[in-house]
Order: C-alpha cells, then structure tokens, then sequence
C-alpha cells in the first residue's frame, strides 16, 4: 500500500489514499505496516516524526520545498528501534530540530536533525539537514550501533553546544557517507562539521565535502 500525505489533507477525514490524504506525515507511519510506502506532497509539516521500527519508505515529493519542521521541540526524525537499511527516507529537508542534554540523557543521545539510536541504521537519500541544533550532533547523531547510509545529502548550518556540529558518531556507530556535503556547521567543543568519538566508531566517507 502506498499512503499519501498532503497540508491539504485531514487526519480526522482522510483515509491516506492520493485523494483524501492524510495530514501529518507521522500518522501515515502510524497506518503503514513493513513494506509501505508514504508519498508526501510539497508543503511544511510542523512536527517530529518518530518511525518506530518500520521497513517502510517515506518519500518526500522534493527536497527543497517538502519540509520537516521540528519547531524546535527535540530531534525532527527519530530512529530508535532497529530499523535496517531497507526503511528509507528520502526527499525532505529537515530543519528547526533542538534536541538539547537533558537530565540524565547522555549528552550524545541528541541529534537536533535526525537521531539514529539503538542499532538504527537505515537509508537517507536525497535530503537537506539544515539550522538544526543539539548538544552533540547539531545536524544527525548517531549512536549505539547505529550505521545509517546517507546518500546525496547536504548537511549544513546546524550548531552543538558540545561536539559534532554537522554530524556525531558514537558508541560503535558506523555510518557510511557517499556524496555528502557538509558546510556551515558549528561545534563549542571539538568536530565542527563531524565528531567521531573513541568508543568503536568508524564512519566511511566517499565523495564527501
């Protein structure tokens, strides 16, 4: 089954089909099951997804102007559930995500843009992760055995109060980056653009900027 969400369409009325929508992209998610896919239409979606370990796609109509707007309320896209390489994403920008330390999380556990958190490791494609924020990983965090693929994916202008402006890898996270670019990011402590922690991670980087 294929979902379909539009800033046209209801939660309330829709059903998820191309010609009554669904609202919010977190609700097609809620609706799929492994091997879905969720179409979204160009607008701004002003919420915080979270993919709750599906193998499903979510597929943005285009990058540039199909956007995910965190409102500054914790990581705008959450991976925290084993998801695998064949859920994607793919085809949004992510922006406006503050995922600040807070009480007893590890100040890793962030990830203003996107979190990849207990062996999480699926595909991002054809994205844009921009005026994110975080204590460690402004723009993508990755930790506890998480090894997303990121593909055509600028990463730009996200800030850390700690480490990994653009991007931090901890805990056995081995991310591999092809055609990536990263500018513009910022880091109080240390890795600006990329913070690789001591603790078993090696991310790959092909084509990176």
């Amino acid at each position: 089954p294929v979902w379909h969400v539009s800033t046209e369409g209801s939660d309330l009325t829709g059903n998820g089909s191309e010609e009554s929508p669904f609202a919010t992209i977190q609700t097609a998610i809620d609706s799929s099951s492994d091997g879905d896919t969720v179409l979204v239409a160009v607008g701004t979606y002003i919420e915080n997804i979270n993919f709750n370990g599906k193998d499903i796609a979510v597929i943005g109509e285009d990058k540039e102007t199909t956007i995910i707007d965190g409102n500054q309320s914790g990581s705008v896209v959450t991976f925290d559930n084993g998801e695998d390489s064949t859920t994607i994403l793919s085809g949004f920008t992510i922006t406006n995500g503050n995922a600040e330390f807070a009480g007893n999380q590890h100040p890793y556990f962030s990830g203003g843009g996107i979190l990849f958190h207990n062996g999480s490791s699926p595909t991002i494609e054809n994205m844009i992760i921009t005026n994110n924020n975080g204590n460690s990983g402004g723009g993508i965090s990755c930790v506890f055995g998480s090894s997303p693929t990121l593909n055509n994916v600028i990463i730009s202008n996200n800030g850390a109060e700690d480490s990994g402006g653009g991007m931090m890898c901890s805990f056995s996270s081995s991310p591999a980056l092809t055609h990536v670019i990263f500018t513009g990011n910022s880091a109080a402590w240390r890795g600006g653009g990329i913070g690789v922690s001591s603790s078993g991670s090696n991310p790959t980087f092909t084509n990176v900027t």
